[in-house]
Formats: C-alpha cells, sequence, structure tokens
C-alpha cells in the first residue's frame, strides 16, 4: 500500500484480498487497536490476543466497512473493543468487582477507548461519568467498559435483575443528555 493511501483504501482493497494493503493498515493501527483493548483487558498478553482477534475480523469483514457511516479507525477500533469485551465475557479476563467500583480512576477508563479516536469527546465523557451516583457509574463500567452481564452485576450490587437494567438504562439517559443529546 501506498504511503500517501488512506485507512478507507486500504480497507477497501484488503476487502478484495489485498494482503499487502492489509499488512499496511495493520502498521497504520496497530498501536491504537491495542491502546483501545489494553483499557478493557488487564494484561498485556490479554490485549494482544484481542487485537489478533480483531484483525481477524477486520481481515474478514473489511467489505462491511462503510465510510459514510464512521471512519476507519472508529469501525476497527469498535471490532478491537468488542474482541476484547467477548474475551472478558468467555472468562479469559475479569476485573476484580471492589477494584473497579472503588477506582477514582474509573471514568477515565471507560472514556479511554473513545480517546483513541476524540480525545475531546472523551473528557466530556470522564466528566459526564462523574455525575453519575458511585454505584450507578459503577454498574455502567463494569457493563460497557468490562463487559458485565445484568445477572452478574445483580449479584455483585445485590439488586434484582430488573433493577440493574433499569439503572444502566436511566444510566445512559443521563450520559446522553449530559453529553448534548449526541447518539
Amino acid at each position: 500500500m501506498a504511503e500517501g493511501l488512506d485507512l478507507a483504501e486500504g480497507l477497501k482493497r484488503t476487502a478484495a484480498g489485498d494482503r499487502e494493503a492489509f499488512r499496511a493498515v495493520h502498521a497504520r493501527t496497530a498501536a491504537k487497536l491495542l491502546a483501545a483493548t489494553r483499557r478493557i483487558l488487564k494484561s498485556n498478553s490479554a490485549a494482544e490476543d484481542a487485537v489478533q482477534e480483531a484483525y481477524i475480523r477486520i481481515w474478514r469483514r473489511a467489505a462491511d466497512f462503510d465510510p459514510s457511516i464512521a471512519s476507519p479507525i472508529a469501525w476497527m477500533t469498535t471490532i478491537a473493543r468488542h474482541a476484547a469485551i467477548d474475551m472478558v465475557r468467555r472468562g479469559a479476563e475479569r476485573v476484580s468487582a471492589a477494584s473497579a467500583t472503588m477506582d477514582d480512576d474509573i471514568a477515565g477508563r471507560l472514556a479511554a477507548p473513545l480517546a483513541a479516536v476524540d480525545p475531546m469527546e472523551s473528557g466530556r465523557l470522564s466528566s459526564c461519568l462523574g455525575k453519575l451516583e458511585a454505584e450507578r457509574r459503577g454498574m455502567v463500567v463494569l457493563a460497557y467498559c468490562y463487559g458485565w452481564s445484568r445477572e452478574e452485576l445483580a449479584a455483585r450490587f445485590g439488586r434484582p435483575v430488573a433493577t440493574v437494567k433499569t439503572v444502566l438504562r436511566r444510566s445512559l439517559i443521563v450520559l446522553k443528555d449530559c453529553l448534548g443529546g449526541r447518539d
């Protein structure tokens, strides 16, 4: 892939089976995807495994990329983040429940994957998360950053599953309003 070729073109060529384009896309994005997965997974080796899984998905689904919906790096970061969350759900990596709700930097951890795409939005998200009550913030972070299920959250916080579902829904509404109603 030529030095000046953009990521969208690289993904288009990857969709056509161009291995050189895929190598170039990988070289230009690996550090960002590793940073995104590292925020979700505690160990470097787990994050590297998630990135490897993400690139397999990117290779297979490159034809699904639509530049009118997202930028190439946002699309790829989403795939990497989902790969990391899948690893958490499979039990490959699990954050300590106590540290996840007590950590002072918890809002930053959730916002960190967004920082790879848009640092300004990351700061806004951290600020909005800080406005949530500690227990609600803990539930949001465990659910959306670490991939905990509603059932796991219910057991951790001693609440019925339906209550957890309501808390998550209402918390997301508060975050959306705080962020200015952006989707």
